[in-house]
Order: C-alpha cells, then structure tokens, then sequence
C-alpha cells in the first residue's frame, strides 16, 4: 500500500507539473500571437489561423485570412455545445449528442441505452447536509452574477476559479466529480452539501426549479419545475 501511495503522490505531482508547464507555452503562444495581431492590424482573427500562416501574414500575406471567417463560424457552432463528455466510448457526433434529452456530461457510451427520466439526479456524496432551494445552472464562471444568495449551484465541473461563488450557494451540485474532487472539498470547508459526479444534472435540472439537495445520500430531488 505504502508503494502505491508512493507511486499516486509521484503521479500527482507530475499531472500538476505538466499542466503548470501547458499554460505556460500556451501563455507564450497567446502573447505572440496578440502581439501579432497588433503588428498587422489583424486582431484576435490570428487566433484562428496555424502557426505557418500566423507567419505569412507578419510576412506580408494576407491570403491566409481568407479562412477566418469559415474557421470562426466553425468554432462558434462547436462552442455552443457546450462542455463534451469526459469520457468518450465509440462513434461520438457532438451534434447529435447535443440534442439527446438526457446526455451525460461524464460518459458517453455508444453502445449503452439512456437511462430513464425520473424526478431526481443521483451522482456521489461530497459534503453531507439536507438543503432544498431554487437551482441556478451555470454553464462557466462567467455566469457566476446570476447566482443568486441561497441558490443551489449546478454546474459541470468546478475548479479554483469557482471558489468565490460557493459562499452565496446553498448548495453544489455537478456533472464531473468525486468526494476528493474540488466542489466536494471546498463544499465540505464551507459547511454546504455537495453532490458530484451526477453525470447529467445540468440537462436534467433547470435554473428556477425547486430541489431537495441530500450530500450525504448524494440525491438530488426535483420538488417543482420551472417550466
């Protein structure tokens, strides 16, 4: 056991290191290409051109900013998808999934059958408490000002940058996560339930809609809907 606690803390530090050092050579190739951007007048349409064409058009080219607009068009219908599943199994078309009434945000299984609808969310216990209150559904941080005090906040995933928004919740409540995950830790400093791991609560509950959150059971009731 102790080499396997060993070898997991060694894997951990190396997960954190690499993602330390992606946001750095990504931070690297942002400043390059903004400043890019300024150089020729171009903007953040660099952003949507390769490397090699970035290049041609401090060259003096303007042929590559042709596929701008078709590229931008491209990732708006991408981005409007929302967050895919965290882990893929067989054929996945993002389109049609994106209209599946109950899509999981934590696996998608081509092979396996959706689940039925019911009238609760079932995901892990993160941080015990019984509270019910009104669901806000927040698809980023971004979104974090229409949290209202004493909502429960349902998300997909949180991380660092969602720790101020848990003080004004009454509760979280997520699609990705474990009882060692960030809500459930942050949730459990704070003396709020949690519940993560539930796999579709952003598709099955609704901002307005009235739950019964239990962290310790890990159940999310829907006691009245908004629609």
């Amino acid at each position: 056991m102790r080499r396997r606690i060993a070898g997991a803390a060694r894997a951990a530090r190396g997960r954190e290191a690499a993602r330390s050092e992606l946001i750095r050579a990504f931070w690297v190739l942002r400043a390059f290409v903004s400043r890019a951007g300024e150089l020729t007048g171009c903007g953040e349409d660099l952003f949507f051109l390769r490397i090699e064409e970035v290049l041609a058009v401090l060259g003096g080219s303007r042929e590559p900013l042709g596929a701008v607009a078709d590229r931008r068009q491209t990732y708006r219908a991408y981005a409007a998808l929302g967050p895919y599943p965290t882990l893929v199994r067989g054929h996945f078309d993002p389109v049609r999934w994106a209209t599946l009434p109950d899509r999981r945000r934590d696996v998608f299984d081509e092979s396996a059958a959706l689940a039925p609808v019911s009238h609760s969310v079932r995901g892990f216990a993160g941080a015990a408490g019984v509270v019910e209150g009104t669901a806000r559904v927040l698809t980023s941080v971004d979104e974090g000002d229409s949290l209202r005090p004493g909502e429960v906040l349902v998300t997909t995933v949180t991380n660092v940058g969602w720790t101020p928004l848990f003080p004004r919740a009454a509760a979280v409540v997520t699609d990705v996560g474990a009882p060692l995950s960030h809500a459930a830790i942050v949730a459990r400093e704070l003396g709020i339930p949690a519940v993560v791991g539930c796999g579709n609560a952003t598709t099955r509950l609704r901002s307005g809609d009235r739950v019964r959150v239990d962290g310790a059971a890990g159940t999310v009731e829907v006691l009245t809907t908004d629609s």
